[in-house]
């Protein structure tokens, strides 16, 4: 029991095992709340400010209250990682409207609540990196700007669940999602990037997709490689014609994609700008300047 990971919530710790919320908090009854996703690399929390600022973005668009400051939820995500003693670390932090009724008024969740989880997480398998994965496009159309849009990083995420489970049903490693008009928007849980005659494009938020962390960085590096980056609407044929495309995100970082619903992209193998991005991405984690020190 004693080397069980402690969990933070509303500013106490508690075990793994123990570590509850009630079945009032509207978290759970309505995925009411935002939350983040964020990764430590040797003793370094990777980009923990940008991580914040867009949780507390998140926020502020769902009228969601925090009750800590930014730099007391940066010391809270600190500590809770000291506490369990973790140099490399996946981190989530989530933020529910609170405990309130079975009614739907949020006015009726009198204080909102703050999880901070340290762990791991698992989400690709082997050498992807090495490989490429293989990806589907899903039934499953994002939710729309004016809806429950992904460019909220909320506890609703049935959306990317549906889309999940098709590609499981399809022995396909991950799901790519359209948007309204039936153009890119993201992965379940990743934004998209395609190579085509040595550019690179990527979908608008305007799609509904969130703006990533790893994807800004990755957009950095191709500034700085001098790849040339279009931000476009990018249709299913673009997706599938491309000489190379790759998946982004916090928890996937960078990976590239050899195969759209049966059909290979490019070599069918991770292509020289891909693979090159991959290399610089490893060392812009490796540098504790783009980091939080634990």
């Amino acid at each position: 029991m004693n080397n069980e990971l402690q969990i933070y919530i509303d500013g106490e710790y508690y075990p793994k095992s123990q570590a509850k919320v009630s079945v009032y908090d509207h978290g759970f009854l309505y995925g009411d709340g935002v939350f983040e996703g964020i990764r430590a690399y040797n003793g370094v929390v990777f980009k923990l400010k940008e991580h914040i600022d867009r949780l507390y973005r998140s926020a502020h668009a769902t009228t969601l209250s925090i009750p800590l400051s930014k730099e007391e939820m940066i010391q809270a995500t600190l500590e809770t990682l000291r506490k369990n003693k973790l140099k490399y670390s996946y981190i989530r932090l989530v933020v529910t409207r609170g405990v309130g009724d079975l009614g739907l008024d949020p006015r009726k969740c009198p204080k909102s609540s703050v999880i901070i989880i340290t762990d791991t997480i698992s989400i690709r398998s082997g050498n992807a990196k090495e490989t490429g994965i293989t990806t589907m496009i899903s039934w499953v159309r994002r939710n729309p700007v004016d809806a429950t849009t992904h460019e909220v990083k909320s506890l609703n995420y049935l959306n990317s669940i549906l889309a999940k489970i098709e590609a499981n049903a399809n022995g396909i490693d991950e799901a790519i999602c359209l948007e309204a008009n039936g153009c890119i928007a993201e992965g379940v849980g990743e934004n998209v990037f395609i190579v085509k005659n040595g550019q690179l494009f990527t979908p608008p938020t305007s799609t509904g997709a969130l703006a990533g962390i790893t994807s800004e960085a990755v957009a950095k590096l191709a500034d700085q490689l001098d790849i040339k980056l279009t931000v476009t609407n990018l249709t299913p044929f673009m997706l599938f014609t491309a000489d190379e495309a790759f998946f982004t995100g916090t928890a996937m970082e960078v990976v590239p994609i050899r195969e759209v619903n049966k059909r290979q992209i490019g070599a069918g193998k991770p292509g020289l700008i891909t693979k090159k991005l991959i290399a610089e991405f490893q060392k812009v984690i490796d540098d504790p300047a783009n980091g939080t020190k634990i």
